[in-house]
């Protein structure tokens, strides 16, 4: 009986529990559920990877479009850089000209005056070998006198070769190339050249050096500047009672600085900064073509240096030309 009222006084937890048809259904629905949300998941997922491949494929397209577009600018890029490669050598290649043209009209405006330093030393030449001549008709030889004669005659003729000399190199064109160059020594070349010009016209010519200066450039160009600058100086004194020149030179800061000043009646007001214009004049007609300080302002300009104009009406004109020092020999 004790056994039996034990087994009786079991609590229910006790016993072993076994699920029902109804924990089968909602176990069953659970598993489902959770494999009903595995798919939509994976389902989500391979959207995504669509999306992405989708992306992907627009991107590999646009950048081949950007590649063909990049490849078509390169073209037009290396068109337009040979274009302005040819355009630019044209360019320089009509600036030379221009130069050339304007060196060439130069020495024709000089042509009077070299014509009277020619016929100098000529007319010398004539003396020299006249007076030779008379000594062998009257039979009055000198040996020693003949050999002076005859000398003299010889110096004239170096004179007359070293002129024409001069005018050729003026002349011919300027080479692109550049070197060490004598500020001073070109100033003395331009002078000889307009020497007769200024002599014929009772121009007074003074020169203040303070020290002489070597640039890099072209000898013949830089001639050519200084050329231009004593013939326009030349012009504006003309009409002016005290016809006088000068030309000075100072050193400092890595510069040179060479003042043209003349005592004309300057430059009306408002048009210094239209005088370096390519065919403006001042000048009456017929009477300057405008290219000289177009010119001048180039070469200058391509030499590295600065070209200005200081002027008041009835004070004259004075030209400030500023140019890099050639560096020191090692």
């Amino acid at each position: 009986m004790d056994a039996e009222a034990a087994a009786t006084a079991r609590p229910a937890s006790a016993e072993r529990w076994r699920p029902g048809p109804e924990d089968w259904r909602r176990a069953l629905l659970h598993v489902l559920g959770e494999l009903n949300r595995a798919n939509q998941r994976l389902t989500d997922q391979r959207r995504a990877l669509l999306h992405v491949l989708a992306d992907s494929q627009q991107s590999t397209l646009r950048l081949a479009a950007n590649r063909k577009a990049m490849l078509h600018l390169m073209g037009d890029l290396r068109q337009t850089t040979a274009e302005v490669e040819r355009r630019e050598t044209e360019l320089q290649h009509k600036q030379e000209q221009l130069v050339q043209a304007g060196k060439l009209a130069t020495l024709g405006e000089l042509a009077t005056g070299v014509a009277h330093e020619l016929n100098n030393p000529l007319n010398n030449i004539g003396l020299f070998i006249g007076n030779v001549i008379d000594m062998v008709q009257f039979g009055r030889l000198d040996p020693g006198r003949v050999l002076g004669e005859l000398e003299s005659a010889m110096r004239q003729v170096r004179k007359a070769t070293e002129i024409i000399s001069h005018l050729r190199t003026f002349g011919r064109s300027a080479p692109a190339t550049r070197e060490p160059v004598s500020i001073r020594q070109v100033v003395e070349r331009a002078l000889a050249l307009v020497h007769e010009q200024l002599r014929l016209r009772d121009i007074e010519v003074r020169v203040d050096w303070a020290d002489d200066a070597v640039v890099v450039g072209s000898p013949i160009q830089l001639e050519q500047v200084f050329v231009n600058l004593l013939t326009n100086a030349r012009d504006a004194v003309a009409q002016v009672p005290e016809k006088a020149i000068r030309i000075s030179c100072t050193v400092g800061d890595g510069v040179v600085a060479v003042v043209v000043r003349d005592s004309g009646p300057g430059i009306p007001a408002g048009l210094e900064r239209r005088v370096f214009d390519p065919f403006f004049t001042t000048k009456e007609v017929g009477r300057g073509t405008g290219l000289g300080l177009s010119i001048t302002y180039g070469i200058v300009r391509d030499h590295g240096g600065t070209i200005a104009v200081i002027s008041r009406p009835g004070e004259g004109a004075a030209f400030l030309i500023e140019l890099p020092l050639a560096p020191p020999e090692p």
